[in-house]
Order: C-alpha cells, then structure tokens, then sequence
C-alpha cells in the first residue's frame, strides 16, 4: 500500500502531491526513486482476517474473536435457513401428496431426508466447536458448505411438449394475449 502524508493512495485514482496533480497510472509507472521524491512511501497492507468471526487485531498482530456463543447461535441459524431454501423448491411433491395422495417420488423423498439429516449433522458440530477459531475452522473448511445433491425427474403426467395446436383448423387465427419474459403485446399466428 501507498501512504503519502500518513493517508494511503489508491492504484489507478489521481492523486495530488505538493500542489501538483498526478495522473491515475502514475503510482504503476514511477520508480521507487520517484515515488520517493515526492514523499510517497510503501508499507504492507494489513493483514486480512475474516470479519464473520473476528474483530480485527489486537496491537501485538493476534486476532480479536467475536463472541462464540452468539456465532454458534447465527451459525446454527443460518445452516437451517439454507436447509429450507434448498428443500423449498420441492416442497409442492410434499402438499401434492397429502393433498391426493399422488406419490412423492422416492429420490426426492430420500434426497429430502438427505438434506434435513446433513441440516442436522452440520448444526450438532456447530454447537459442538468449543472457541470461535474451531468454529471458524469448520464453517470456513471443504465440508460445511456440501450439501446432498438431487437431479429429480420431471413430475408425472406433464408432458414433455405441449401442443397447443390440438384442434385447430389449418388456416385459423389464433391470437395470443400473453405476456411471456416482459413481451407486451399481442402475438397472431395464422396455422
């Protein structure tokens, strides 16, 4: 990072320095010595760390934890929010089988129990961590963000194309008044 009179300097903005402005590329282009000349000096950027569990640093360079009981809390929270919105988009095949009884097909059923289960798992190791880095370590690691996955069939009894010619005479007018992706208008097609 760029730091001219203790404030730092953007890569590619216009800067001013001692009353002269400077071009965007400038910083890019100019040697060490000429950075220097102007009293532009170069120190390292702060350290990164991960604003979903810590605070920042304390001056000795160690991180600051959040508080791990309320992490656990949003945690857990957050993992059964994502467990309904994946399970949401087949959720009619639940109501269509109370409803009138057409089965649920078996690979959604598991899938769907796949998912509350995996839900379940990830939640009792959340509330298992002991500190905020363990937490951390979990939440940020290859399996916390796996989810079971599906590739469910087409429900039954739709079929694959629609015909919506049946029993139309060649030569009829058909007019159509829908509004399909923001077209407003009236399409007419003569079959």
């Amino acid at each position: 990072m760029f730091v001219l009179n203790g404030k730092p300097l953007a890569l590619d903005c216009p800067f001013e320095a001692n009353g002269t402005l400077y071009p965007a590329n400038w910083l890019r282009l100019a040697s060490p010595a000429e950075r220097e000349a102007i009293g532009i000096t170069e120190v390292p950027d702060a350290p990164i760390y991960d604003q979903r569990f810590y605070w920042g640093y304390t001056a000795s360079g160690t991180l600051i934890p959040k508080d791990h009981g309320v992490l656990v809390s949003g945690w857990t929270d957050q993992t059964r929010t994502t467990a309904n919105t994946l399970l949401a988009p087949t959720d009619w095949t639940v109501v269509r089988e109370l409803d009138n009884g057409t089965p649920m097909p078996s690979g959604i059923k598991q899938w769907r129990q796949e998912t509350r289960e995996a839900c379940e798992v990830k939640v009792y190791i959340i509330r298992d961590t002991k500190t905020t880095d363990e937490l951390a370590s979990y939440v940020t690691g290859p399996l916390y963000p796996v989810w079971p996955s599906i590739d469910p069939p087409a429900p039954s009894g739709v079929p694959e194309v629609l015909d919506f010619t049946d029993g139309v005479t060649s030569g009829a007018v058909v007019t159509d008044t829908t509004s399909l992706a923001g077209d407003s208008g009236t399409d007419t097609v003569i079959l």
